[in-house]
């Protein structure tokens, strides 16, 4: 990785999920994120963390909030929205539980564009108030406000469009 892509600040959180009896025929459960510890917890993946009627809360692992000098415009945005979040993204597994803690991320945008799997499961959960404030420091500290250029479209020049003979193999 060059360190243009590498991040600048790594958050360990644990991510919470629910699971709901599903009223369908063709799903016996809905499973969805729910919210994000602000630590990791020393806990194992899974966990049940209660139980009750016909939902059950796991913990179901950790992950990273990785944050990157050139994305603080969109935390930042997050932050202003009125209630900033984090996207938890769940991943189809094999094994004992059907998904797998994905990612979780502060960036809207990285979080719309986790949606384009189909198979992926992705909430926008509340951000806790710990990690609220340490984006909110890290935008401090390494937004640079860039101006938008706006490009100056050029004419078309209609010899370039024109047929040539000598390509595409004719003569």
């Amino acid at each position: 990785m060059s360190p243009a892509t590498l991040p600048t600040l790594s958050i360990a959180v644990g991510v919470v999920v629910e699971r709901r009896k599903a009223a369908s025929p063709w799903v016996d459960f809905i499973w969805r994120g729910i919210a994000v510890l602000p630590d990791e917890p020393v806990t194992q993946p899974w966990t049940v963390l209660r139980e009750q009627d016909d939902t059950t809360l796991f913990y179901a692992g950790s992950a990273t909030v990785d944050l990157y000098p050139s994305e603080t415009a969109r935390y930042r945005d997050n932050l202003a929205s009125g209630s900033p979040s984090v996207w938890t993204v769940l991943s189809p597994s094999e094994g004992d539980f059907p998904y797998t803690v994905a990612a979780v991320t502060a960036d809207p945008a990285e979080g719309e564009g986790f949606t384009e799997a189909a198979d992926n499961l992705v909430e926008a959960v509340p951000m806790p108030e710990v990690l609220r404030e340490v984006i909110e420091s890290f935008v401090a500290e390494h937004h640079v406000e860039r101006e938008f250029v706006k490009r100056k479209q050029r004419r078309a020049d209609p010899e370039a469009l024109a047929r040539r003979d000598h390509e595409g193999g004719q003569e």
